[in-house]
């Protein structure tokens, strides 16, 4: 059964509906709809006594399990509405942990949803039953002891503290991943929206990785993150996100910090907005709101209004008045203006790709392998005296941070040999006469 009080004003057809695929996602079937409108927020059932008893006769009348509220409840309000109901009473909060939980796949993923139930079910322990309250009695079990209560409390906060501690581990891997990775420079996009805009559709279409896409609200919650290829032969790294949502529980931001720190270390963000959604503006404030939470809010955005087949609108790149691209349009799910997001990103990147040698002293085997595990080693060679001379391929930001590496000297490649190669990217501004390029 489901529970939505419109606050000072009507409640909406649109939220209602998507409280409704918020429910079905996390596999409940709704049997009936109770909805009103208040002023504020009752303090001891949050709808008021009238309303209280009209959603437990609907529930009984509907032989509903489960009343779930569209609404952040109290540990009070929700334990009051289950005195009165018979039933279980679990919030928006609870509802979207609950989803969290099942769609979780990675370890990381796993231990944030489990910390942010654990913390959300720490105020929640009171459930009315008594006999959490009392204390054993008899002979032999007189003296100090502790509630059952107390006890549940006491191994739920070591069990948080033990979660803190892993999560920190994994972080702390996950950051020694992403230093590495920045030795190489390789920018990275991350793909962010409202849930269920189709940021997982878009991220296969680009990268051809196998992520998970379901019609279905938070059907991505791990960060996925894949190398990709853009026009020119410049490479990035592209991360699918967690989508956003209205009212998003702040204990979930909090908690999701793996997958929302793609978001924050990404140079370019490339905002996934429903085109076909009457409500796609309101959204977009929505996303853009959550990422000024989360300190992604200065990051320039590429919007990508995408699913145009549903509006029967052609794919196309619009500028602002500065003449830098702001918007793609396209269909991730009929593969229609890809091509074009591709050079969007490149252009807002300023992915033109250049062609130098590099000569390294035989001791510089990390910056080697670095480099070959950023794909940008097109040629290799070894010196007689043991210095290794390596053509690389990089865009002009990495490989100007290149040259003031110590121990590595840049050659650059003739603009004559450069413009031999069939990509105009890979072109080259600097000069050095003797050095062929290979193709």
């Amino acid at each position: 059964m489901l529970v939505r009080l419109g606050l000072g004003e009507a409640v909406r057809a649109e939220d209602l509906e998507e409280f409704r695929q918020l429910a079905r996602s996390a596999g409940a079937l709704p049997v009936a709809t109770v909805t009103g409108r208040r002023e504020r927020p009752d303090p001891r059932y949050f709808v008021g006594s009238g309303k209280a008893e009209e959603i437990n006769a609907v529930a009984a009348a509907e032989s509903a399990d489960l009343i779930l509220f569209d609404h952040p409840l109290s540990p009070s309000q929700e334990r009051n509405l289950e005195k009165l109901t018979n039933r279980r009473v679990l919030d928006r909060s609870g509802l979207i942990l609950d989803i969290f939980a099942q769609r979780a796949r990675g370890s990381e993923g796993k231990l944030e949803v489990e910390l942010a139930q654990l913390k959300h079910l720490s105020t929640r322990l009171v459930r009315g039953w008594t006999h959490l309250e009392r204390q054993s009695g008899g002979i032999g079990m007189r003296g100090p002891g502790e509630t059952q209560l107390e006890t549940d409390r006491r191994l739920l906060a070591t069990r948080v503290r033990t979660l803190t501690h892993r999560l920190a581990k994994l972080r702390q891997q996950r950051e020694t991943g992403r230093s590495a990775r920045a030795q190489i420079p390789v920018p990275g996009v991350a793909l962010v929206g409202y849930t269920n805009a189709g940021k997982s559709t878009l991220f296969r279409a680009l990268t051809g990785a196998a992520a998970y896409v379901a019609n279905q609200l938070f059907a991505t919650l791990d960060p996925l993150v894949r190398r990709l290829v853009l026009p020119g032969g410049a490479g990035i790294v592209v991360a699918d996100t967690v989508g956003f949502i209205r009212e998003l529980p702040h204990e979930l931001v909090a908690a999701f910090q793996s997958t929302l720190q793609e978001a924050r270390s990404a140079q370019l963000l490339v905002h996934v907005i429903d085109a076909a959604d009457v409500r796609r503006d309101e959204y977009t404030a929505q996303v853009n709101a959550v990422l000024e939470e989360i300190g992604a809010g200065e990051l320039p955005q590429l919007l990508v209004y995408n699913k145009i087949d549903r509006l029967d609108v052609a794919p196309r790149i619009e500028r602002d008045a500065n003449g830098v691209i702001s918007q793609v349009w396209i269909s991730a799910e009929r593969q229609r203006g890809i091509d074009l997001l591709a050079e969007a990103i490149a252009e807002r990147l300023d992915l033109r790709a250049q062609r130098a040698w590099l000569q390294l002293a035989p001791g510089a085997g990390a910056l080697r392998a670095r480099l070959f595990a950023a794909g940008a080693v097109r040629e290799e060679r070894t010196g007689d005296d043991g210095t290794m001379q390596l053509l690389i391929e990089l865009p002009a930001k990495p490989m100007d941070e290149l040259a003031r590496t110590p121990g590595a000297q840049l050659v650059p490649i003739t603009a004559a040999a450069a413009c031999a190669h069939a990509v105009p990217y890979l072109e080259s501004n600097a000069a050095a006469p003797g050095v062929a390029l290979q193709n």
